[in-house]
Protein backbone atom coordinates (compact mmCIF):
# COMPACT_ATOMS: atom_id res chain seq x y z
CA UNK A 1 0.00 0.00 0.00
CA UNK A 2 2.60 2.39 1.22
CA UNK A 3 4.65 1.55 -2.28
CA UNK A 4 1.95 2.51 -4.11
CA UNK A 5 1.45 5.70 -2.51
CA UNK A 6 5.22 6.39 -2.08
CA UNK A 7 5.96 6.13 -5.97
CA UNK A 8 2.59 8.18 -6.95
CA UNK A 9 4.01 11.43 -4.58
CA UNK A 10 7.97 10.08 -6.31
CA UNK A 11 6.29 10.72 -9.61
CA UNK A 12 4.38 13.72 -9.11
CA UNK A 13 5.85 15.72 -6.20
CA UNK A 14 9.41 14.42 -6.34
CA UNK A 15 9.46 14.28 -2.76
CA UNK A 16 13.24 13.63 -1.17
CA UNK A 17 13.31 10.10 0.36
CA UNK A 18 10.60 8.47 -1.01
CA UNK A 19 12.40 6.32 -3.18
CA UNK A 20 13.55 4.71 -0.83
CA UNK A 21 10.12 2.95 -1.03
CA UNK A 22 11.62 1.16 -4.36
CA UNK A 23 14.07 -1.18 -2.67
CA UNK A 24 13.26 -4.18 -1.23
CA UNK A 25 15.49 -4.10 1.64
CA UNK A 26 14.56 -0.66 2.96
CA UNK A 27 10.37 -1.97 2.88
CA UNK A 28 11.76 -5.44 4.35
CA UNK A 29 13.56 -4.09 7.16
CA UNK A 30 10.80 -1.74 7.97
CA UNK A 31 8.03 -5.10 7.22
CA UNK A 32 10.19 -6.52 10.28
CA UNK A 33 10.08 -3.74 12.69
CA UNK A 34 6.82 -3.19 12.29
CA UNK A 35 5.78 -6.84 12.88
CA UNK A 36 7.92 -6.86 16.08
CA UNK A 37 6.35 -3.91 17.35
CA UNK A 38 2.84 -5.77 16.88
CA UNK A 39 3.32 -8.96 18.19
CA UNK A 40 5.79 -7.66 21.19
CA UNK A 41 3.41 -4.76 22.18
CA UNK A 42 0.26 -4.76 20.84
CA UNK A 43 0.52 -8.45 21.46
CA UNK A 44 0.73 -7.79 25.53
CA UNK A 45 -3.09 -6.50 25.11
CA UNK A 46 -4.09 -9.47 22.97
CA UNK A 47 -2.84 -11.90 25.69
CA UNK A 48 -4.62 -9.84 28.42
CA UNK A 49 -7.97 -9.35 26.03
CA UNK A 50 -8.19 -13.37 25.53
CA UNK A 51 -7.46 -13.50 29.76
CA UNK A 52 -10.18 -11.55 30.36
CA UNK A 53 -12.19 -13.51 27.81
CA UNK A 54 -10.92 -16.80 29.59
CA UNK A 55 -9.90 -18.12 26.49
CA UNK A 56 -7.82 -20.39 28.62
CA UNK A 57 -6.23 -23.82 26.93
CA UNK A 58 -8.09 -27.35 28.19
CA UNK A 59 -4.98 -29.88 29.25
CA UNK A 60 -5.46 -33.45 28.54
CA UNK A 61 -3.91 -35.21 31.52
CA UNK A 62 -0.77 -37.36 29.41
CA UNK A 63 1.12 -37.58 32.87
CA UNK A 64 3.93 -35.21 31.65
CA UNK A 65 6.05 -33.11 33.80
CA UNK A 66 4.51 -29.65 34.35
CA UNK A 67 1.49 -29.94 32.40
CA UNK A 68 -1.15 -29.10 35.01
CA UNK A 69 0.42 -25.98 35.51
CA UNK A 70 -0.54 -25.31 31.95
CA UNK A 71 -4.62 -25.10 32.49
CA UNK A 72 -6.07 -22.22 31.61
CA UNK A 73 -3.20 -20.73 29.55
CA UNK A 74 -4.62 -18.25 27.19
CA UNK A 75 -4.55 -19.97 23.75
CA UNK A 76 -5.54 -18.56 20.05
CA UNK A 77 -3.03 -16.34 20.28
CA UNK A 78 -2.22 -17.04 16.67
CA UNK A 79 -4.04 -14.46 16.15
CA UNK A 80 -1.54 -12.38 17.25
CA UNK A 81 0.67 -14.23 14.35
CA UNK A 82 -1.52 -13.66 11.71
CA UNK A 83 -1.93 -9.69 12.64
CA UNK A 84 1.85 -9.21 12.99
CA UNK A 85 1.95 -10.86 9.27
CA UNK A 86 -1.02 -8.97 7.16
CA UNK A 87 -0.61 -5.65 8.43
CA UNK A 88 3.65 -4.89 7.64
CA UNK A 89 2.96 -6.98 4.19
CA UNK A 90 -0.25 -5.30 3.26
CA UNK A 91 1.70 -1.79 4.20
CA UNK A 92 5.14 -2.59 3.01
CA UNK A 93 4.52 -5.23 -0.53
CA UNK A 94 3.23 -4.20 -3.88
CA UNK A 95 -0.35 -5.52 -4.03
CA UNK A 96 -0.16 -6.15 -7.41
CA UNK A 97 2.19 -8.99 -7.09
CA UNK A 98 0.48 -12.35 -7.50
CA UNK A 99 2.66 -14.00 -5.30
CA UNK A 100 2.14 -11.64 -2.26
CA UNK A 101 -1.89 -11.98 -2.60
CA UNK A 102 -1.58 -15.75 -2.69
CA UNK A 103 0.34 -15.18 0.18
CA UNK A 104 -2.34 -13.28 1.95
CA UNK A 105 -5.10 -15.65 1.03
CA UNK A 106 -2.59 -18.55 2.37
CA UNK A 107 -2.74 -16.75 5.82
CA UNK A 108 -5.94 -15.73 5.93
CA UNK A 109 -7.38 -18.80 4.82
CA UNK A 110 -5.49 -21.12 7.11
CA UNK A 111 -5.96 -18.68 9.92
CA UNK A 112 -9.18 -18.85 9.53
CA UNK A 113 -9.50 -22.83 9.82
CA UNK A 114 -7.68 -22.65 12.49
CA UNK A 115 -9.39 -20.33 14.14
CA UNK A 116 -12.58 -22.33 13.90
CA UNK A 117 -10.88 -24.85 15.37
CA UNK A 118 -10.17 -23.10 18.25
CA UNK A 119 -13.10 -21.30 19.12
CA UNK A 120 -15.30 -24.62 18.90
CA UNK A 121 -12.80 -26.03 21.26
CA UNK A 122 -12.93 -23.22 23.78
CA UNK A 123 -16.47 -21.43 23.58
CA UNK A 124 -18.24 -24.85 22.66
CA UNK A 125 -16.60 -27.00 25.09
CA UNK A 126 -15.94 -29.60 23.01
CA UNK A 127 -12.25 -30.70 23.11
CA UNK A 128 -11.72 -32.31 19.22
CA UNK A 129 -12.50 -29.14 17.80
CA UNK A 130 -13.43 -28.94 13.96
CA UNK A 131 -13.74 -32.13 12.56
CA UNK A 132 -10.52 -34.19 10.74
CA UNK A 133 -12.29 -34.63 7.48
CA UNK A 134 -13.38 -30.80 7.58
CA UNK A 135 -9.66 -29.72 8.07
CA UNK A 136 -8.77 -31.80 5.14
CA UNK A 137 -10.82 -30.16 2.79
CA UNK A 138 -9.84 -26.90 3.76
CA UNK A 139 -6.13 -27.78 3.22
CA UNK A 140 -6.67 -29.46 0.17
CA UNK A 141 -8.73 -26.29 -0.97
CA UNK A 142 -5.87 -24.15 -0.23
CA UNK A 143 -3.66 -26.28 -2.21
CA UNK A 144 -6.01 -26.60 -4.90
CA UNK A 145 -6.12 -23.09 -5.22
CA UNK A 146 -2.37 -22.04 -5.02
CA UNK A 147 -1.35 -25.19 -7.31
CA UNK A 148 -3.74 -23.98 -9.96
CA UNK A 149 -2.90 -20.55 -9.86
CA UNK A 150 0.43 -21.02 -10.37
CA UNK A 151 0.31 -23.35 -12.55
CA UNK A 152 -2.46 -21.11 -14.95
CA UNK A 153 -1.46 -17.65 -13.94
CA UNK A 154 0.35 -15.85 -16.59
CA UNK A 155 1.88 -13.91 -14.15
CA UNK A 156 3.68 -16.33 -12.68
CA UNK A 157 6.71 -17.41 -14.79
CA UNK A 158 10.73 -18.11 -14.62
CA UNK A 159 13.19 -16.93 -16.41
CA UNK A 160 15.57 -19.00 -18.39
CA UNK A 161 18.79 -17.51 -19.47
CA UNK A 162 19.55 -17.44 -23.15
CA UNK A 163 23.13 -16.23 -23.27
CA UNK A 164 26.42 -17.65 -21.69
CA UNK A 165 27.66 -14.36 -21.03
CA UNK A 166 28.60 -13.09 -17.32
CA UNK A 167 25.82 -10.50 -16.38
CA UNK A 168 27.55 -10.12 -13.10
CA UNK A 169 28.80 -6.44 -13.72
CA UNK A 170 25.41 -4.98 -13.70
CA UNK A 171 24.25 -3.28 -10.42
CA UNK A 172 22.30 -5.76 -8.46
CA UNK A 173 20.15 -2.88 -6.80
CA UNK A 174 19.46 -0.76 -10.02
CA UNK A 175 16.45 -1.67 -11.55
CA UNK A 176 16.87 -0.02 -14.51
CA UNK A 177 20.00 -2.32 -15.04
CA UNK A 178 18.05 -4.97 -13.82
CA UNK A 179 15.64 -5.02 -16.83
CA UNK A 180 18.18 -4.69 -19.27
CA UNK A 181 19.87 -7.79 -18.18
CA UNK A 182 16.49 -9.12 -18.26
CA UNK A 183 15.58 -8.43 -21.82
CA UNK A 184 19.11 -8.89 -23.16
CA UNK A 185 19.64 -12.40 -21.30
CA UNK A 186 17.02 -13.99 -20.10
CA UNK A 187 13.31 -15.30 -21.59
CA UNK A 188 10.24 -15.81 -19.65
CA UNK A 189 8.18 -19.18 -19.84
CA UNK A 190 5.44 -21.02 -18.14
CA UNK A 191 7.43 -24.46 -17.79
CA UNK A 192 6.53 -25.48 -14.28
CA UNK A 193 9.94 -26.10 -13.30
CA UNK A 194 11.66 -26.88 -10.04
CA UNK A 195 14.45 -26.99 -8.43
CA UNK A 196 16.65 -30.76 -7.52
CA UNK A 197 18.93 -30.37 -4.54
CA UNK A 198 22.07 -31.88 -5.05
CA UNK A 199 21.81 -32.25 -8.66
CA UNK A 200 23.75 -30.64 -11.17
CA UNK A 201 21.18 -30.75 -13.65
CA UNK A 202 19.10 -28.92 -10.95
CA UNK A 203 15.57 -28.80 -12.61
CA UNK A 204 12.74 -30.52 -14.07
CA UNK A 205 9.62 -29.54 -15.17
CA UNK A 206 6.71 -31.67 -13.69
CA UNK A 207 4.79 -31.27 -17.45
CA UNK A 208 7.53 -33.44 -18.25
CA UNK A 209 6.51 -36.12 -15.94
CA UNK A 210 3.63 -36.93 -18.32
CA UNK A 211 5.82 -37.18 -21.48
CA UNK A 212 5.87 -41.13 -21.30
CA UNK A 213 2.63 -40.95 -22.63
CA UNK A 214 3.34 -39.10 -25.47
CA UNK A 215 3.86 -35.51 -26.05
CA UNK A 216 0.11 -34.54 -26.15
CA UNK A 217 -0.16 -35.62 -22.70
CA UNK A 218 1.99 -33.13 -21.24
CA UNK A 219 -0.52 -30.28 -21.39
CA UNK A 220 -2.22 -32.16 -18.67
CA UNK A 221 0.94 -31.33 -16.55
CA UNK A 222 -1.45 -29.98 -13.69
CA UNK A 223 -2.47 -33.38 -12.67
CA UNK A 224 0.92 -34.21 -11.41
CA UNK A 225 1.58 -30.79 -10.26
CA UNK A 226 -1.81 -29.70 -8.23
CA UNK A 227 -1.87 -32.68 -6.31
CA UNK A 228 1.64 -32.70 -5.09
CA UNK A 229 1.18 -29.27 -4.00
CA UNK A 230 -2.01 -30.41 -1.79
CA UNK A 231 0.05 -32.95 -0.45
CA UNK A 232 2.62 -30.71 0.45
CA UNK A 233 0.28 -28.13 1.94
CA UNK A 234 -1.65 -30.71 4.02
CA UNK A 235 1.65 -32.48 5.44
CA UNK A 236 3.36 -29.38 6.39
CA UNK A 237 0.54 -27.55 8.31
CA UNK A 238 -0.16 -31.23 9.89
CA UNK A 239 3.71 -31.13 11.01
CA UNK A 240 3.70 -27.08 12.00
CA UNK A 241 0.59 -28.32 14.11
CA UNK A 242 1.98 -31.49 15.68
CA UNK A 243 5.35 -29.91 16.23
CA UNK A 244 3.61 -27.30 18.52
CA UNK A 245 3.46 -29.08 22.05
CA UNK A 246 6.14 -27.46 24.27
CA UNK A 247 6.76 -23.94 24.83
CA UNK A 248 8.14 -22.40 21.82
CA UNK A 249 9.03 -25.14 19.58
CA UNK A 250 6.99 -24.55 16.66
CA UNK A 251 7.27 -20.78 17.16
CA UNK A 252 11.23 -21.39 17.11
CA UNK A 253 11.33 -23.59 14.28
CA UNK A 254 9.23 -21.27 12.37
CA UNK A 255 11.10 -18.25 12.29
CA UNK A 256 14.31 -20.21 11.58
CA UNK A 257 12.58 -21.93 8.52
CA UNK A 258 10.96 -18.62 7.35
CA UNK A 259 14.82 -16.97 7.18
CA UNK A 260 15.76 -19.36 5.03
CA UNK A 261 12.78 -19.19 2.65
CA UNK A 262 13.30 -15.35 3.04
CA UNK A 263 16.91 -16.00 1.86
CA UNK A 264 16.13 -18.06 -0.69
CA UNK A 265 13.03 -15.55 -2.31
CA UNK A 266 15.94 -12.81 -2.34
CA UNK A 267 18.62 -14.80 -4.46
CA UNK A 268 15.86 -16.41 -6.30
CA UNK A 269 14.16 -12.79 -7.35
CA UNK A 270 17.39 -10.80 -8.12
CA UNK A 271 18.89 -11.46 -11.09
CA UNK A 272 22.46 -10.86 -10.43
CA UNK A 273 22.69 -13.22 -7.82
CA UNK A 274 20.78 -15.78 -9.20
CA UNK A 275 23.49 -15.56 -12.27
CA UNK A 276 26.15 -15.49 -10.06
CA UNK A 277 24.38 -18.92 -8.03
CA UNK A 278 23.61 -20.49 -11.25
CA UNK A 279 19.77 -20.67 -9.70
CA UNK A 280 16.70 -20.20 -11.05
CA UNK A 281 15.06 -16.32 -11.55
CA UNK A 282 12.04 -15.89 -10.84
CA UNK A 283 10.75 -12.50 -11.53
CA UNK A 284 9.16 -10.18 -8.54
CA UNK A 285 9.32 -13.11 -6.75
CA UNK A 286 11.50 -11.11 -4.52
CA UNK A 287 8.44 -9.17 -3.06
CA UNK A 288 8.22 -12.00 -1.28
CA UNK A 289 11.25 -11.08 1.28
CA UNK A 290 8.90 -8.79 2.39
CA UNK A 291 6.21 -11.16 3.39
CA UNK A 292 9.04 -13.48 5.07
CA UNK A 293 10.53 -10.47 6.92
CA UNK A 294 7.19 -9.96 8.80
CA UNK A 295 6.75 -13.53 9.20
CA UNK A 296 10.02 -13.65 10.67
CA UNK A 297 9.03 -10.89 12.80
CA UNK A 298 5.60 -11.96 13.97
CA UNK A 299 7.38 -15.59 15.36
CA UNK A 300 10.08 -14.04 16.92
CA UNK A 301 7.33 -11.37 18.96
CA UNK A 302 5.22 -14.10 19.37
CA UNK A 303 8.19 -16.18 21.21
CA UNK A 304 8.71 -13.22 23.79
CA UNK A 305 5.28 -14.38 25.23
CA UNK A 306 5.58 -18.34 24.05
CA UNK A 307 8.44 -18.84 25.68
CA UNK A 308 8.12 -21.11 28.50
CA UNK A 309 6.89 -20.65 30.88
CA UNK A 310 4.60 -19.65 28.22
CA UNK A 311 1.95 -16.91 28.60
CA UNK A 312 0.13 -17.56 25.49
CA UNK A 313 -0.70 -20.58 23.20
CA UNK A 314 -0.68 -19.84 19.72
CA UNK A 315 -3.58 -22.69 19.00
CA UNK A 316 -4.53 -24.11 15.69
CA UNK A 317 -5.16 -20.60 14.89
CA UNK A 318 -1.05 -20.14 14.56
CA UNK A 319 0.17 -23.50 13.68
CA UNK A 320 -2.05 -24.26 11.10
CA UNK A 321 -1.15 -21.01 9.39
CA UNK A 322 2.59 -21.43 10.01
CA UNK A 323 2.46 -24.50 8.36
CA UNK A 324 0.57 -23.50 5.39
CA UNK A 325 2.54 -20.71 5.07
CA UNK A 326 5.55 -22.13 4.61
CA UNK A 327 4.74 -24.94 2.66
CA UNK A 328 3.24 -21.98 0.00
CA UNK A 329 6.43 -20.26 0.13
CA UNK A 330 8.39 -22.96 -1.08
CA UNK A 331 6.29 -24.77 -3.55
CA UNK A 332 6.13 -20.61 -5.07
CA UNK A 333 10.16 -20.45 -4.64
CA UNK A 334 9.96 -23.71 -6.20
CA UNK A 335 11.86 -25.27 -3.17
CA UNK A 336 9.27 -27.57 -2.31
CA UNK A 337 12.18 -30.78 -2.68
CA UNK A 338 14.07 -29.18 -0.36
CA UNK A 339 11.10 -29.49 2.45
CA UNK A 340 12.31 -32.79 3.94
CA UNK A 341 15.42 -31.04 4.80
CA UNK A 342 14.42 -27.85 5.84
CA UNK A 343 11.41 -28.06 7.57
CA UNK A 344 12.81 -31.64 9.18
CA UNK A 345 12.01 -30.99 12.13
CA UNK A 346 7.90 -30.77 11.29
CA UNK A 347 8.74 -34.21 8.85
CA UNK A 348 10.30 -36.22 12.04
CA UNK A 349 7.34 -35.05 14.01
CA UNK A 350 4.86 -36.46 11.89
CA UNK A 351 6.59 -39.54 11.37
CA UNK A 352 7.07 -40.16 14.72
CA UNK A 353 3.44 -40.02 15.01
CA UNK A 354 3.10 -42.77 11.87
CA UNK A 355 5.72 -44.76 13.42
CA UNK A 356 3.98 -45.09 16.76
CA UNK A 357 0.48 -45.53 15.71
CA UNK A 358 1.83 -48.22 12.83
CA UNK A 359 3.65 -50.23 15.15
CA UNK A 360 1.45 -50.35 18.29
CA UNK A 361 -1.18 -51.76 15.45
CA UNK A 362 1.09 -54.05 13.98
CA UNK A 363 2.39 -55.48 17.31
CA UNK A 364 -1.44 -55.44 18.67
CA UNK A 365 -2.05 -57.81 15.78
CA UNK A 366 0.90 -60.22 16.16
CA UNK A 367 1.19 -60.19 20.05
CA UNK A 368 -2.46 -59.62 20.91
CA UNK A 369 -0.74 -56.28 22.56
CA UNK A 370 0.13 -52.92 21.49
CA UNK A 371 3.89 -52.06 21.69
CA UNK A 372 5.23 -48.42 21.64
CA UNK A 373 8.59 -47.48 19.90
CA UNK A 374 8.66 -44.38 21.48
CA UNK A 375 7.68 -43.55 25.12
CA UNK A 376 4.78 -40.83 23.59
CA UNK A 377 4.50 -39.22 20.20
CA UNK A 378 5.14 -36.93 18.93
CA UNK A 379 8.76 -37.08 19.75
CA UNK A 380 9.65 -33.84 21.92
CA UNK A 381 7.16 -35.93 24.33
CA UNK A 382 9.54 -38.67 24.14
CA UNK A 383 11.93 -36.62 25.69
CA UNK A 384 10.12 -34.80 28.09
CA UNK A 385 9.06 -38.96 29.31
CA UNK A 386 12.56 -39.36 29.15
CA UNK A 387 12.70 -36.44 32.05
CA UNK A 388 14.51 -33.88 29.46
CA UNK A 389 12.94 -30.22 30.41
CA UNK A 390 10.50 -28.60 27.87
CA UNK A 391 12.77 -25.70 27.27
CA UNK A 392 16.12 -27.42 26.84
CA UNK A 393 13.88 -29.82 24.15
CA UNK A 394 12.66 -26.71 22.28
CA UNK A 395 16.41 -25.23 22.69
CA UNK A 396 17.69 -28.32 21.14
CA UNK A 397 15.32 -29.09 18.42
CA UNK A 398 16.16 -25.13 17.19
CA UNK A 399 19.52 -26.09 17.18
CA UNK A 400 18.90 -28.67 14.85
CA UNK A 401 16.57 -26.77 12.88
CA UNK A 402 19.42 -23.80 12.61
CA UNK A 403 21.92 -27.34 10.69
CA UNK A 404 19.10 -27.72 8.55
CA UNK A 405 18.85 -24.22 7.32
CA UNK A 406 22.45 -23.89 6.90
CA UNK A 407 22.35 -27.22 4.74
CA UNK A 408 19.27 -26.06 2.60
CA UNK A 409 21.28 -22.61 2.10
CA UNK A 410 24.56 -24.99 0.97
CA UNK A 411 22.37 -26.30 -1.82
CA UNK A 412 22.42 -23.12 -3.53
CA UNK A 413 26.18 -24.00 -4.32
CA UNK A 414 26.00 -28.22 -3.80
CA UNK A 415 25.37 -29.25 -6.98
Amino acid sequence: MLYHLFEYIQKYYDVPGAGLFHYISFRSAMAIILSLIISMILGKFIVARLKKLQVGETIRDLGLSGQREKEGTPTMGGLIILGAILIPTILFARLDNIYILLMLLTTVWMGLIGFIDDYIKVFKKDKKGLAGKFKIIGQVSLGMIVGFTLYFSKDVVVSKKISDEIVLQANAFDQEQIRKVRDQFYVDTKEQLTTIPFLKDHEIDYSRILSVFGENAVRYGWLVFVPVVIFIVTAVSNGANLTDGIDGLATGTSAIIGSTLGVFAYVSGNIIFADYLNIMYIPNSGELVIYSAAFIGACVGFLWYNSYPAQVFMGDTGSLAIGGIIASLAIILRKELLIPILCGIFLIENLSVMLQVSYFRYTKKKYGEGRRLFKMAPLHHHYQKLGMHESKIATRFWIVGIMLAVLSVVTLKIR
